[in-house]
């Protein structure tokens, strides 16, 4: 063995106090062997050799014998010889079993070790991250136009100056009582002798009543949100990983997270000054909204969401990965690769966080992550409420499209 060479401790971490020598010292020598020591090992100045040695035969109950007479000379080129010899050696000079550490402890150190490494190394994306960012970002920028160019085959929108606001909830939340209010219609006119075509007749007169409270803008945002919604489908089309997933569950992913992804394409477009939703010449309010049948209680914390998620003032790439995190969900219904879509989301996840550590300066770089998570799952609330004021709209006013009704199916 040359004198360069060392025999490594099988733990690779350093054990014990140990003084580390100077550079500009004089070389030292090991005290059990003579081979060139590294620093004090467990109490004795020894080289890397005989510390790993010693520690090794410390940790079981050590049954060595001399094949001779308990007089070997260890020597840094027969140390290996003599277990025996050389374990008295190394006790002769002062090394402690005391001061090895418990395998935990060695554990500890080496994660910290490790820790401490990656502190220092400067954080950068991998190749494969790049190239996520960059599919993400092509399909993006095939499937959303910001100026709406392309959205030209919708209904006007009707912002009915006489749209009762009122009229919208009530019909939902009234039912009950406009059925009595028919019945006793009902009932006064058979007792005034009326015919059975009288009664009919004057039942039809109040269903036209009702069928004239129209959520007036419902024609235009039906369009707008099956436009949304199929570019979406166009857009999770364009990553091969969704391709690869089976087509059972590409179809569970897009119910599921149909909603949250148009939202996200929205809040690229929310002026958070004026409040509007800016769409090339096309300008909506989320008064738009309400006269198309959606109630307060889906619209304010949507509202709310736009505001935060505005203010983050995410960079598009930033926008593309929460997209990717949100449609490869793996908590779905009706999703069956479970452990597949979880390892692919968890490979999103940590390319945004990434992506934020190197792009991103200042200290609040250090909260935009969990903001933007916690802006994911409040969506996830939202989109259930959705969901059920979609079904109660249809059922007011029959005009959610197919595409809209098969989106919000996966709760029927």
């Amino acid at each position: 063995m040359s004198s360069g060479s060392r025999e490594l401790d099988d733990s690779g971490v350093e054990e014990g106090p140990r003084e580390e020598l100077e550079e500009d010292d004089e070389p030292k020598v090991c005290q059990v062997c003579g081979d060139t020591a590294t620093g004090y090992h467990f109490n004795a100045m020894t080289c890397e050799g005989c510390k790993g040695f010693f520690r090794r035969a410390m940790k079981g109950t050590p049954n060595f014998r001399c094949a001779f007479q308990n007089k070997c000379i260890i020597t840094k080129s027969n140390r290996r010889q003599c277990q025996s010899c050389r374990l008295r050696k190394c006790l002769s000079i002062g090394m402690l079993k005391e001061l090895i550490m418990s395998d935990e402890a060695v554990e500890k150190r080496r994660i910290l070790i490790r820790r401490k490494r990656m502190a220092e190394e400067p954080t950068v994306l991998t190749q494969e991250q790049e190239a996520i960012i960059q599919e993400l970002l092509m399909a993006q920028a095939k499937t959303f136009d910001m100026t709406f160019s392309d959205f030209s085959q919708f209904r006007p929108l009707d912002r009915d100056a006489e749209y009762n606001k009122e009229a919208s909830v009530s019909h939902q939340l009234s039912a009950e009582a406009e059925r009595r209010e028919e019945r006793d219609v009902i009932e006064n006119t058979i007792r005034q002798g009326s015919s059975f075509a009288s009664v009919l007749q004057t039942e039809e007169a109040e269903n036209s009543k009702q069928r004239k409270i129209k959520f007036t803008s419902l024609p235009h945002i039906t369009d707008l949100s099956t436009y949304m919604i199929q570019n979406v489908i166009s857009y999770a089309k364009l990553i091969k990983t969704f391709r690869a997933l089976t087509i059972e569950d590409q179809i569970s992913l897009l119910k599921g997270s149909a909603f949250e992804i148009v939202q996200m394409r929205f809040n690229m477009l929310f002026n958070e000054k004026t409040g509007i939703w800016e769409c090339g010449s096309l300008k909506y309010c989320m008064n738009d909204a309400q006269r198309a049948g959606f109630q307060r209680h889906l619209l304010d914390p949507l509202m709310k969401f736009h505001y935060t998620l505005r203010r983050l003032h995410l960079h598009e790439e930033e926008y593309v990965l929460m997209q990717a995190i949100s449609l490869f969900s793996p908590d779905r219904p009706g999703v069956t690769q479970h452990k597949v879509i979880d390892e692919l989301q968890e490979i999103f996840a940590l390319t945004l966080k990434t992506y934020i550590s190197v792009k991103r300066s200042g200290p609040e770089k250090q909260l935009l992550f969990p903001k933007i998570m916690a802006c994911l799952t409040e969506m996830r609330t939202m989109n259930e409420e959705h969901t059920k004021q979609v079904l109660q709209i249809q059922d007011i006013q029959p005009e959610i499209s197919p595409l809209i009704l098969e989106i919000v199916s996966r709760q029927c």
